[in-house]
């Protein structure tokens, strides 16, 4: 791998959905999510890191170095065992391998710091977003809470945003006996027409040096996973999804040289004079105020 990254960095993500459900709520009929005081839409920031996480899985295919911890249908705790198999523990039962922990601990007082490296080295996503790896819950030793350098927020819509169920029909009968008495279902879809949303986040090299080992290469991983994390990931339910920009911001230095509000101000996304209902993403102008930005600062927009 090359080496761990040295500047911090801030980035501005800007995505738009087209009849579709970009993140539905399982707790309101997974129903779009939207802000009930401002009716602006959101998106949760566990789901960008899914998208983020299968688009590496896709086109690593598990190489080493880049296997992803929290995967669907894969128990944590099988990734786990892999770590302990690294430091020589064989055990198969919990309990086993909870009390070979303890065995190992008062034996090798580093073995936590090593779990907790060996994960580092094999997961990106760990590398890059952290992990909490205490699934072994009575042991006195586990693979460990790692914090991740790299960090998204919640993603909220320019413009508020309307949640509209349309009312679907089919043809395919579930039972024999519905079948005698009618020949179609009605369903329903819930949908937002058009939606703008802007997410922001944050890279912290002092953490991808002290703890995870997050590197150049893991780096330019990311932002191509940031770019292409709809493109391999469309379906009937989310409608027309894709990101429109990405704005980095990369400082001179390790721990930065302004505050991150100042760079996400200097980025202004609004809505052109005359357009009532946004309903494209042309429908926005997107200025970045290089002004209010130091010149020590470089900015780039990856898209």
């Amino acid at each position: 791998m090359s080496e761990v990254i040295r500047n911090r960095y801030e980035f501005v993500i800007l995505f738009d959905v087209e009849n579709g459900n970009p993140n539905g709520d399982p707790d309101a009929g997974n129903m779009p999510r939207i802000d009930p005081e401002s009716g602006l839409g959101l998106v949760t920031d566990v789901c960008l890191k899914r998208k983020i996480r299968n688009y590496v899985e896709t086109v690593k295919e598990d190489e080493k170095g880049y296997q992803i911890y929290i995967k669907e249908d894969v128990p944590l705790n099988r990734s786990d065992r892999e770590a302990c198999r690294n430091l020589g523990i064989e055990e198969t039962e919990d309990k086993k391998v909870t009390d070979a922990l303890k065995k190992l601990k008062k034996s090798d007082p580093d073995a936590d710091i090593k779990l907790r490296d060996y994960m580092c080295e094999n997961f990106f996503d760990i590398r890059t977003f952290g992990a909490v790896m205490t699934t072994f819950v009575k042991a006195s030793l586990n693979c460990g809470q790692v914090r991740g350098p790299v960090q998204i927020g919640f993603a909220r819509s320019i413009n508020p945003v309307i949640s509209q169920e349309v009312t679907i029909t089919r043809v395919a009968i579930t039972t024999e006996k519905d079948a005698e008495n009618k020949s179609t279902e009605m369903g329903r879809k819930n949908i937002v027409p058009y939606g703008l949303y802007r997410a922001e986040g944050y890279i912290s090299a002092n953490l991808a040096r002290k703890v995870t080992g997050f590197s150049e290469d893991d780096l330019e991983l990311l932002w191509e996973a940031i770019i292409n994390m709809f493109e391999i990931d469309h379906s009937a339910a989310r409608g027309k999804m894709a990101v429109r920009e990405l704005i980095v911001f990369k400082h001179s230095k390790e721990l930065g040289d302004c505050p991150a509000y100042k760079l996400f101000d200097a980025v202004e996304v609004k809505k052109n004079e005359g357009v009532e209902y946004p309903r494209k993403y042309q429908d926005y102008t997107v200025q970045i105020h290089e002004d209010q930005i130091p010149d020590t600062v470089e900015v780039k927009r990856m898209i």
